[in-house]
């Protein structure tokens, strides 16, 4: 079966090829880099490692660029602000992103370029595009002459009549209804501060939507395959970047795109002011594991709004546990004869995670049968029907779906000698049958973060999420 994907300059499904085959080249708009990324940034993050592992999983190689944007308005406002330079006022977010990244499970991506590393390109773009007359100067700044593409609004579906004639806006950012002519290349004034470069365009710094353009096309090429983000950037961000790029080389700059929904928070828009403003930091104080919160953003559809909820991340924690509950059950299986209808569960489990997931990322459908896989396996468990060789085929698959869904532990971590002795005497205790300090010792443990397990072969224990 064919992986097929909604391609929002379409709104259909089309089957997805590939430029060259077997390779697959993608690009993510990656964060602005002024402030900690909050979960609705790591919504569309995850959704996107999962269309990565994705294809993975169907034996493409995948070369991802991720920009950063080290320059935009807010960041030169935080600059002025603390007086200090660009570089020490970004990297402190910069990594913070790439922890939160890892602590999430997110795969690196192949590139990360940084917007500041990459002006030269930039300034040749504008360049191109005002030779063929479809930029031109004002004032020192330079603007793309949205009149000039016939095309514009084709992802959006925006309709160009809606451009107001001649008019111009410098932000970065604003507002969706706005179609008018935007920065490509922004004049110097005593309002940036120290932040300029001295280019053939004059004294200044690019704008938000030429960074993206100029990045993708040096580590991808002028053509690509996939283009990712949310649908916050559709317009006017990715509506820009398509304009500039096709205008500038006369050639289809992405072949898929693919927009992630929003998230919201107990039902209203995340916002400071309402208190439902969350960084992945904010959750893991309040005791959620990274996991749990991979795994809340992994399950719903990238195309439906996510509605994240404390409930549910309570949900997300005891769906991952069952699955480490159920790998750590089928690596303590012993003996037994093979069954000779489980070759046959394991197959309809492989058919049906792929299946779903080659129709648009169906990631609910692809979690249902895995656990309708775990459900199963765990009555010939029960039954004492499952030989050691059956279970290590489990294990086997439940590994694979694991490289999409990136929710189990590479290695569970061991314990430490004090631990070790606690769990030591509370087995003591219990043979003396002094069940008071028994579980003394069992909520001690808790609070550790060790849950114990009592078992007909002794006592076990796991991590808790």
């Amino acid at each position: 079966m064919a992986l097929r994907l909604i391609n929002t300059q379409t709104r259909r499904k089309e089957e997805f090829t590939s430029l060259e085959p077997g390779h697959v080249r993608m690009y993510t708009c990656g964060p602005t880099i002024y402030d900690f990324a909050h979960i609705g940034n790591y919504r569309a993050y995850t959704f996107e490692d999962l269309l990565r592992r994705y294809l993975k999983y169907r034996g493409y190689k995948v070369t991802q660029v991720m920009n950063l944007t080290d320059i935009d308005d807010k960041i030169i406002r935080g600059v002025n602000k603390k007086g200090i330079t660009l570089k020490e006022y970004t990297n402190p977010y910069k990594q913070a992103f790439f922890e939160d990244l890892d602590a999430l499970g997110i795969e690196r991506a192949e590139h990360y370029p940084a917007a500041t590393d990459h002006i030269n390109e930039m300034v040749a773009i504008v360049q191109a595009l005002v030779k063929k007359g479809h930029a031109y100067e004002a004032d020192g700044s330079y603007y793309f002459k949205i009149s000039s593409f016939p095309k514009y609004g084709s992802l959006s579906h925006m309709k160009l009549e809606d451009l107001k004639a001649g008019a111009r806006i410098a932000a970065d950012e604003y507002e969706k209804d706005t179609v008018s002519d935007f920065a490509l290349w922004k004049a110097w004034d005593e309002a940036d501060g120290p932040v300029y470069w001295d280019t053939p365009l004059g004294k200044g710094r690019p704008g938000w939507h030429i960074e993206c353009s100029a990045m993708s096309m040096k580590y991808l090429g002028e053509t690509f395959d996939i283009h990712t983000g949310g649908v916050d950037n559709m317009f006017p961000h990715h509506e820009n970047e398509i304009a500039q790029s096709e205008c500038a080389t006369g050639r289809t700059f992405s072949r898929y795109w693919l927009h992630c929904e929003h998230l919201i928070v107990e039902g209203q828009k995340m916002s400071k002011s309402l208190g439902n403003f969350f960084t992945l930091r904010d959750l893991t104080a309040k005791g959620y594991s990274p996991v749990a919160v991979r795994y809340l953003l992994l399950a719903t559809h990238y195309r439906q709004q996510l509605n994240f909820t404390m409930d549910g991340l309570d949900g997300a924690k005891a769906a991952v546990e069952r699955l480490i509950d159920f790998k750590r059950n089928l690596q303590a299986v012993e003996g037994g004869s093979d069954n000779a209808d489980f070759p046959a569960i394991v197959q309809k489990a492989y058919d049906g995670f792929g299946e779903c997931l080659d129709d648009d990322l169906n990631i609910s459908g692809a979690l249902g049968e895995v656990f309708n896989f775990v459900k199963e396996t765990n009555k010939l468990m029960s039954a004492k029907t499952l030989s050691k060789a059956d279970a290590a085929k489990a294990v086997e698959a439940l590994e694979k779906f694991d490289t999409v869904l990136g929710v189990l532990p590479k290695k569970e971590a061991g314990i430490d000698a004090d631990i070790q002795a606690l769990i030591d005497e509370r087995i003591a205790a219990r043979k003396e049958k002094n069940f008071a300090r028994s579980d003394a010792i069992r909520d001690q443990l808790q609070a550790m973060g060790i849950i114990l397990e009592d078992t007909p072969k002794g006592t076990t224990w796991k991590r808790q999420l």
